[in-house]
């Protein structure tokens, strides 16, 4: 049966968390982990997730990284439009190893249900000094102009609301603007996202499933980078589906890792 016609309204980020972005306020803290050693983690025991004919593969290289990132969570999003679940998009993250064990030691005693409900948890996540790969594959067609210009309108309004809005944030949404402009999104493309602690946004573009070796875009704005990702798996995340497979994942891999000794 065919999808329900979508309007602009619904578009997978017409509703982004960003009317409230708490990670604005409170910012995962590297310090209170110094005096740990934080060593990669093995990665044999993370699996493969399938989201609607998707399959995330276990760990992959981002464009322009040499390192190898951890599925950490996957899941679809959607939106109920009156009889219909319509899934526009499936959506996987991925971290760097050392994501674990600096995340464990503040969470390994929660359990997943614990971890699903915690604002607190995934805004640790977006503001951790590690970096974040977000593979967003389309399984209805979307084009570029329709979801950058909707992630730059809510961006723009909470910015204004908080009076953080400069001269910065304005050149750093034009540009996002820009990159997405002349692009579409058919099902089976991908929009590829990493986001780095000292504020990058690299930005890049798959038609088949692969994913590039170098970004093909690079914004350097730590708002903007960290309001891609909390949009996704903020307190009003776009895929609920996606947190919750983050918070049982990585809840299984603290248990698996246990918490890295202090060294005093």
């Amino acid at each position: 049966m065919a999808p329900p016609s979508v309007s602009h309204s619904y578009l997978p980020f017409a509703n982004p968390p960003s009317l409230n972005f708490p990670f604005l306020h409170t910012h995962f803290n590297p310090y209170q982990f110094h005096s740990l050693t934080a060593l990669p983690m093995s990665l044999s025991s993370v699996t493969a997730v399938d989201v609607e004919n998707v399959t995330f593969p276990p760990t992959l290289n981002p464009p322009s990284s040499a390192t190898a990132f951890f599925l950490a969570g996957a899941g679809v999003r959607g939106l109920q439009i009156q009889d219909n679940f319509v899934k526009f998009t499936a959506i996987g993250i991925y971290l760097q190893p050392n994501a674990v064990p600096l995340l464990s030691v503040k969470w390994n005693a929660k359990s997943a249900q614990e971890l699903t409900e915690s604002v607190e948890f995934f805004r640790d996540i977006v503001t951790g000094p590690f970096e974040k790969f977000m593979q967003v594959t389309m399984i209805l067609p979307l084009t570029g102009q329709q979801y950058s210009e909707k992630v730059a309108e809510n961006c723009v309004a909470i910015w204004k609301s908080l009076g953080i809005y400069t001269d910065a944030e304005a050149q750093a949404i034009d540009k996002f603007v820009t990159v997405f402009k002349d692009e579409t999104f058919p099902p089976g493309s991908s929009i590829l996202f990493t986001v780095s602690p000292n504020g990058s946004l690299l930005i890049s573009f798959s038609k088949d499933g692969s994913i590039p070796e170098e970004a093909s875009t690079v914004i350097d704005n730590k708002l903007l980078s960290e309001a891609v990702l909390e949009s996704m798996i903020g307190k009003h995340g776009v895929s609920p589906a996606a947190k919750q497979s983050l918070a049982t994942r990585l809840s299984e891999l603290f248990k698996e890792g246990g918490v890295p000794e202090s060294h005093n």
